[in-house]
């Protein structure tokens, strides 16, 4: 069993590095990226409904990129807030993803990748390229992992930018209820990927006890009742997560 395992790792590492890159566009069609490609039909019916331009909107969607924050943005402009606190705003949403990139980089870091290369792959990491890296990434030569990731994060990219650009202007025939649900399709997705690729039981624990302290949180304060809610969660599931590893152990 241990032979073919070898046999079969060599064999991935002798592929070119062409057949990685195609593979990783090929990701496009993966669940994550088809459920965030139809969030963003959500996306552009809600910045059109919101007074943002189509070049405006095409611009979020491609240097933007993660959703939520884009939908941030857009209540920013709604709200006439500006330009500074739109940033801030739009910075603050996008910290929950710094773990993400500090646990993804190394995964996907080649022998002689270069720093440069690391810095430009980090701004494509979003919850739909994270999961989809992590799930297949290790089945990747280390060599190829940078290849495969890029080339699966531009696609995904340049394909919501362009999809956004051209049902724009169709966005606006639909109700907006049918908006909601799919803008929603989102959230309810994600949740449950990272509750199937958590690897500790901490961190399982901490998505259902940060829903179970978002009431009481947005009862305490409801401005900051995400932050609150996830603070309180993550502590709590770290706590019982070493106490269930030490009964364990024991």
């Amino acid at each position: 069993m241990t032979q073919t395992v070898s046999d079969a790792d060599e064999a991935a590492a002798d592929l070119p590095a062409r057949h990685w890159a195609l593979l990783g566009i090929k990701g496009i069609v993966s669940t994550p990226a088809l459920i965030l490609t139809t969030s963003f039909l959500g996306f552009a019916a809600l910045a059109r409904d919101a007074g943002v331009g189509l070049p405006e909107t095409a611009f979020m969607t491609f240097v933007v990129w993660a959703l939520p924050a884009k939908i941030i943005l857009v209540g920013a402009i709604t709200a006439g807030l500006s330009l500074p606190a739109a940033a801030i705003a739009v910075a603050l949403s996008s910290l929950r993803l710094m773990p993400m990139v500090t646990a993804l980089m190394p995964e996907i870091r080649g022998p002689r990748t270069p720093t440069r290369t690391l810095l430009f792959l980090s701004h494509f990491v979003a919850v739909t390229g994270w999961v989809f890296a992590m799930e297949r990434v290790k089945n990747v030569p280390r060599r190829h992992r940078p290849l495969f990731f890029g080339c699966f994060a531009v696609t995904l990219t340049c394909l919501n930018t362009l999809l956004v650009a051209l049902v724009y202007n169709l966005m606006g025939q639909l109700p907006a209820l049918a908006t909601g649900a799919l803008a929603f399709l989102t959230p309810v997705y994600f949740l449950t990927s990272l509750f199937g690729t958590a690897r500790e039981l901490s961190g399982r624990l901490a998505l259902l006890t940060g829903m179970l302290c978002l009431p009481l949180a947005h009862w305490l304060n409801p401005e900051f009742d995400l932050l609150i809610a996830g603070l309180a969660g993550g502590v709590m599931a770290h706590l019982a997560g070493r106490a269930i590893d030490r009964r364990k152990v024991a």
